[in-house]
């Protein structure tokens, strides 16, 4: 599984202030902690901040970089605050989040990932808004992924977003994204599946709950990335319990591995 780490994102109010005021002391420990946790890629927003994002989305790239060898993954609406940060980054490894079907999204952000040789987070959404189906969203998919391939973007630095919308919203959504993952994984196995995933429980009481049943029930339909709070050591666990129960942990190595280090929380 491949863990993006989530909690350097200006819409948290924790993280917020120290984006604000430009406090690198506050963002490098949170990059570091995120990091030992285990993060394979470092998610940094600072969408909130809307007049000087480019300038803050690239002090976050630098400060992050500074402290942790992790990659970037990027994640703004706005192209020029995207193409800041990835003059900022140094690591040859960076990911945009996110490109959708959309044409003006698609020809905004296209030609940095060329440019930068990039992975994308690719959203099942076009021109028409958010699909209700997974057929729907399937065809999305497919669309970005020949669009894509078609601009040399290799299989496995293509994220397909699923579209994972709140249950409290809609009791098919989680079924809906569920089927999604799994179809899009049927369809193209060398594609990775990534999400948002506490965007599941969105205004429930008791979240964590949720989070780490639709983990489970991700992972089983072949989800393998996540933008998740590394630090939440119960859901990392929970992936290594999945990952083992679904056989993509041959022989169980890693979860014993991870076990007798004590790093498992029960």
């Amino acid at each position: 599984m491949i863990i993006i780490g989530e909690k350097i994102n200006s819409t948290l109010k924790s993280i917020r202030p120290a984006i604000e005021n430009y406090d690198a002391q506050a963002v490098a420990d949170l990059a570091r902690r995120q990091y030992e946790a285990g993060a394979d890629y470092i998610d940094i927003n600072a969408g909130v901040f809307v007049d000087d994002e480019p300038e803050r989305l690239a002090w976050l790239a630098k400060t992050v970089q500074d402290t942790v060898d992790a990659p970037l993954t990027i994640d703004s609406p706005s192209a020029v605050a995207i193409r800041k940060a990835l003059e900022a980054n140094r690591n040859p490894k960076v990911m945009i989040n996110s490109i959708t079907d959309e044409p003006a999204r698609f020809n905004e952000v296209m030609p940095l990932v060329v440019e930068f040789k990039t992975s994308i987070v690719a959203l099942c959404m076009d021109a028409t808004g958010m699909p209700e189906t997974a057929g729907d969203r399937l065809a999305i998919a497919e669309r970005l992924i020949e669009k894509l391939t078609k601009e040399g973007v290799a299989p496995e630095d293509i994220y397909i977003d699923p579209l994972v919308r709140p249950i409290s919203t809609g009791g098919h959504y989680g079924n809906v994204a569920i089927d999604t993952i799994r179809e899009v994984k049927k369809e193209f196995p060398d594609v990775h599946v990534s999400c948002g995933l506490s965007n599941i429980s969105f205004s429930l009481p008791a979240r964590k709950l949720i989070n780490q049943a639709f983990l489970i029930a991700a992972i089983g339909a072949g989800m393998d990335g996540a933008i998740i709070d590394p630090m939440d050591k119960k859901l990392v666990s929970m992936i290594y319990a999945a990952e083992a129960l679904f056989g993509r942990d041959n022989f169980c190595k890693n979860y014993l591995k991870k076990y007798r280090s004590g790093e498992l929380e029960v």
